[in-house]
C-alpha cells in the first residue's frame, strides 16, 4: 500500500471508526446531541450572571472533535433546534431561545464545526494540539455568546465579559486539560 492509499484510508476523526456510514452518522449526531443535553444538566448557577457553569461546553468540544466538521455541526444544530422547540435539555433544564445564554448555544454549532475541522487535520492527536483546538473552540463560543449576552442584558462589553467569560475561565482551563488527556489517549488506545 502506498503512502497515498494509507492516508486515504486512515480515519479522520474518532467517529470514523464506527462502521455503517448512514446509520453511523445518524447515531453519532443524535448521540452527541443527547450527550450535550445530559452534560448541560450538570450545571451550577453563579451569582452575578445569568449564565450557569455547566458541562455543555466540554461535551460540545469533545463531540466536535470526535465527529468532525459536518457531524459535529449537525449534532449541535439538532441540540439547539430540539431545545428551541421544547426539549428541556439546555443548562438548568431550560428550553426555548428567550434566555441570556442562548448565544452560547448558537456558538456551539460553530464551535462543533471548527473543532471538528481541526480534529480532522490532527488537532486532537497530541495534548498540545488538543489544547489549541479546544481553546479556539471556546473562543468561537464566546465570540457568539458574549454579544448575545450584551444585547439580552443591555450591558456593555466589559460587563458582558464579567458576566459571561471571566467566571468560566478556570473551569474552561480544566475542561481543556481533560480534553487534552482524553482525546490523544483515545487515539493511542484505538490504534493498538
Amino acid at each position: 500500500m502506498s503512502n497515498t492509499q494509507a492516508v486515504a484510508t486512515r480515519p479522520a476523526v474518532l467517529g470514523d471508526l464506527v462502521p455503517g456510514r448512514l446509520v453511523r452518522d445518524v447515531a453519532l449526531v443524535v448521540g452527541a446531541a443527547v450527550f450535550v443535553g445530559i452534560a448541560a444538566q450538570v450545571s451550577v448557577p453563579i451569582p452575578g450572571t445569568p449564565v450557569p457553569v455547566s458541562g455543555q461546553t466540554f461535551a460540545v468540544l469533545l463531540s466536535g472533535a470526535a465527529l468532525g466538521l459536518g457531524r459535529g455541526a449537525a449534532a449541535m444544530v439538532l441540540y439547539a433546534l430540539a431545545g428551541m422547540v421544547g426539549v428541556p435539555w439546555f443548562a438548568e433544564g431550560a428550553s426555548g431561545w428567550h434566555m441570556a445564554s442562548f448565544g452560547y448555544i448558537i456558538g456551539f454549532v460553530l464551535a462543533g464545526a471548527v473543532v471538528g475541522a481541526l480534529a480532522a487535520r490532527g488537532g486532537d492527536r497530541s495534548p498540545l494540539r488538543t489544547v489549541g483546538t479546544m481553546t479556539l473552540g471556546l473562543v468561537v463560543i464566546y465570540a457568539v455568546g458574549v454579544p448575545w449576552l450584551m444585547a439580552w442584558t443591555h450591558s456593555d462589553l466589559g460587563q458582558a465579559l464579567s458576566m459571561g467569560v471571566r467566571p468560566f475561565l478556570i473551569g474552561d482551563a480544566i475542561k481543556i486539560a481533560l480534553a487534552a488527556g482524553l482525546l490523544p489517549g483515545a487515539w493511542r488506545l484505538l490504534r493498538r
